[in-house]
């Protein structure tokens, strides 16, 4: 092999994995900030309802560095940090932009995915039970970030290079994806899809409640490569 060529594997691992590094860390960074700003807003919640009905459940739980969980009674929201930084679509609008065309590094981002679960899928360890993606926010190496998602989520953060994920943010986009959670009820599914059901479902559901449950969003989201 050239050197040539060696400087060429050199300089890109210099700069490009030295660009995902540093994503990566202010990704995680500001991920425990959002921790904080969780914590705070559900310790709000739990103020103005347990003194109504101390039935309903409102918690906040750290499952990891890379993780935290928010039960709202019924729902528990899965908040998820990606080990991995990703790069935009090449035919993504987002690359028209002046601020990546100044620079196309900008474009790389790491991804935290919010999940939407029924909390009773936990309780009782029902394994096979659906979970959704209710919104994912992309924050590039300079702190700027987008988000995508139903509803507020979607039309609200998309200025990529006027948003800077600070903790006003972080605490808008928790609440919205709140609100947008506790807006969908269980709907019972259709006859026809509940109609078979296998033996071992049946004698392990005792307790633990093996029948598959999930709650319908009414919507899906694209390839993680596209962001709408």
């Amino acid at each position: 092999m050239e050197n040539k060529e060696l400087d060429h594997i050199a300089l890109t691992l210099c700069t490009k994995s030295t660009l995902k590094q540093d994503i990566f860390k202010n990704t995680v960074d500001q991920f425990q900030e959002m921790k904080k700003v969780a914590q705070k807003v559900v310790e709000q919640i739990k103020g103005r309802v347990c003194m109504k009905d101390d039935r309903i459940v409102i918690d906040f739980t750290e499952k990891s560095k890379y993780e935290f969980h928010i039960t709202l009674a019924g729902d528990i929201l899965v908040f998820n940090l990606h080990s991995n930084v990703f790069k935009f679509d090449e035919n993504h609008s987002i690359w028209k932009t002046p601020y990546l065309r100044e620079d196309e590094n900008r474009g790389y981002t790491g991804i935290i995915n919010i999940y939407n679960f029924l909390a009773d899928s936990f309780r009782f360890n029902r394994i096979n039970d659906s979970g959704y993606l209710v919104g994912r926010v992309f924050i590039n190496s300079e702190n700027h970030f987008i988000a995508e998602g139903k509803r507020k989520m979607g039309f609200l953060y998309t200025e990529f290079e006027k948003l800077f994920f600070d903790e006003n943010y972080m605490e808008d986009i928790i609440e919205n994806i709140m609100i947008h959670v506790l807006d969908f009820d269980l709907y019972a599914p259709l006859y026809e899809h509940v109609s078979e059901v296998s033996v071992h479902q049946i004698k392990t559901t005792g307790d633990s409640i093996q029948l598959k449950t999930g709650k319908r969003m009414g919507f899906q989201f694209g390839t993680d490569s596209k962001i709408t």
